[in-house]
């Protein structure tokens, strides 16, 4: 089954397509179909991923998934929340994963309670109109490190540091980030559904 990602970003592309291959299913980003990106007006990440997915959903007349994705600080609030992207830009940096990190590590500076939420909402739809879009949440709880720590992965994972392991996320081998990571959790609860939901065709 080809599947449109509302997405395009190569991070989230790759590594979702790692986390559903075992569906056998293939992802395809929505600008290689030329799809624009769309409008994310909400304050939750559901409804932002609800709004991807049944854009890139229209636009193509394929089934569609949407990730919506971000960093909930403790100590800010719960911010950047859905802003995560643009975190940078609220201090004068230019949107970027590098400047994300610089701008957080800054505003951390002095700040003794570290602890944040990575959180990953999942939304897949069969069409447009899908009355029942598939929904799931992942959630992985970090400190925020003082410095950079690690080469792998994408985003805030070289400041994103777990308890667990010892390590931040771009410290750890991809098949353990997957594994462990807010991404990768609610993957995996989306796997069970579409599974459940979209595959499952044995007669009762």
């Amino acid at each position: 089954m080809k599947i449109v990602l509302a997405s395009n970003n190569a991070g989230k592309l790759a590594e979702l397509q790692t986390l559903l291959a075992p569906l056998g299913m293939t992802l395809e980003r929505q600008s290689e179909l030329n799809i624009p990106e769309a409008a994310e007006p909400f304050k939750t990440f559901v409804e932002n991923a609800l709004a991807k997915a049944r854009h890139a959903a229209q636009l193509s007349g394929m089934p569609a998934l949407a990730d919506d994705a971000g960093l909930c600080v403790d100590a800010f609030g719960g911010q950047p929340g859905v802003d995560t992207a643009y975190y940078a830009t609220r201090f004068g940096y230019p949107k970027g994963d590098d400047t994300n990190v610089t701008a957080l590590l800054e505003q951390m500076q002095g700040i003794t309670n570290r602890r944040a939420a990575m959180v990953s909402t999942l939304v897949a739809v069969r069409s447009a109109h899908d009355p029942e879009p598939l929904i799931a949440v992942g959630r992985v709880v970090v400190q925020i490190t003082p410095e950079r720590r690690g080469t792998n992965g994408f985003g805030f994972d070289p400041v994103m540091y777990l308890p667990e392991f010892g390590k931040t996320f771009a410290e750890l081998p991809p098949e353990v980030k997957n594994a462990h990571s807010h991404r990768g959790r609610a993957a995996q609860a989306m796997l069970t559904l579409m599974r459940e939901r979209w595959l499952d065709s044995a007669a009762p």
